[in-house]
């Protein structure tokens, strides 16, 4: 395992506050793990192939459920704590992953060079979705494909307007998360061909229940 750094990015809160996120993220999601995110994990990572890149890799979640089969894996991570809990997480398995602290709307990466680009919870809470959308495009090959887990904008209006009415509390709490996020727009918007399916984060708060899972397609 190796870690290669980029220039950092501003984040919306406090570096002590991410500092105590990273703390406190895994037993925070603990339950909603057990209650169906982990086997979710499982399923999405289990497609990956080629050069791998998982963008906001955090503390390191889907590290055990990578197949054996992939050619190389990156690991981006902007935040340091995150990092080092991903770094530690990381020398539990025998296959070599690099970190690498850069943030969703920077890859540095040259174009057409990824495979498989995986996101699990992150494109709510990078600061330009769009900008993150356009490098994995331009860093996957013609045919690659984005592997993605993310919680979204609800469809039911009442749970919609909690989630607007919630957003800048949660934001503030949750390290930047954008409940409100509708993350499946963007991605059509940025030219990605979207298959996908909705899905409940149990054992979350309602609020970041509606998820959205699937496959885009550059």
């Amino acid at each position: 395992m190796t870690e290669t750094t980029t220039e950092p990015v501003a984040r919306p809160s406090s570096a002590a506050w991410l500092r105590i996120m990273a703390l406190v993220y895994d037993p925070f999601v603990w339950l909603g793990e057990l209650a169906g995110m982990r086997g979710r994990r499982r399923a999405l990572v289990r497609g990956a192939r080629g050069r791998v890149v998982e963008i906001g890799a955090g503390t390191g979640l889907n590290l055990a459920h990578y197949p054996d089969g992939i050619d190389d894996l990156v690991l981006m991570e902007p935040e340091p704590a995150m990092r080092r809990k991903l770094a530690r997480r990381s020398q539990r398995y025998a296959r070599p992953a690099r970190i690498v602290n850069a943030p969703a709307e920077c890859l540095p990466l040259t174009d057409e060079s990824v495979d498989t680009v995986v996101s699990t919870l992150v494109l709510c809470t990078v600061r330009d979705p769009e900008r993150a959308l356009r490098e994995i495009a331009r860093v996957l090959r013609p045919g690659g494909q984005l592997l993605f887990v993310e919680h979204v904008r609800a469809n039911s209006r009442w749970l919609a307007a909690w989630q607007d009415y919630l957003f800048r509390p949660w934001r503030a709490f949750a390290g930047g998360c954008c409940c409100n996020r509708p993350t499946e727009e963007l991605m059509r918007a940025c030219g990605f061909a979207v298959t996908a399916e909705n899905a409940v984060w149990r054992g979350m708060p309602r609020i970041v229940h509606p998820l959205l899972i699937g496959r885009a397609i550059r």
